[in-house]
């Protein structure tokens, strides 16, 4: 039991992590840079705020562990870490679990398709030579 507690992110790593992912701008960021590295400049540009206020979405992302940033001269080029969306992932795979057996519960609890249902067509159909039907 110990060993599966040790997987478990702590609640304040969750917790930053689904707060940076609360936010829009932060998840369009995510994406761009699922892509590809990229620069600040590049990140805040079809973004209609100041490059200052896309340094704090930057800064949020940093908290979370969901970006990193080199540094080199003047330049910042930011790119995804992942670690932290495997913790969240790990957190919630009890949850996935949870869902799937429900949903599997479900689908064998519900009649099979009407069109399982129907018998194949044969050659010696009702309808003669020449008919049209469903």
């Amino acid at each position: 039991m110990e060993a599966a507690a040790a997987a478990i992110p702590d609640d304040a790593q969750l917790d930053g992590v689904f707060h940076a992912l609360a936010d829009p701008t932060r998840r369009a960021i995510l994406a761009r840079l699922a892509r590809r590295p990229a620069t600040v400049t590049d990140l805040a540009a079809p973004f209609a705020m100041s490059l200052p206020a896309v340094s704090k979405h930057l800064k949020v992302l940093e908290r979370a562990r969901l970006i990193s940033r080199d540094i080199e001269g003047r330049q910042h080029r930011c790119s995804l870490d992942a670690g932290a969306l495997r913790e969240v992932e790990d957190w919630l795979g009890p949850y996935r679990e949870f869902w799937i057996a429900h949903f599997d519960a479900l689908a064998r609890s519900l009649p099979a398709p009407a069109r399982a249902r129907r018998a194949p067509r044969t050659s010696g159909s009702r309808r003669g030579r020449g008919q049209r039907g469903p």
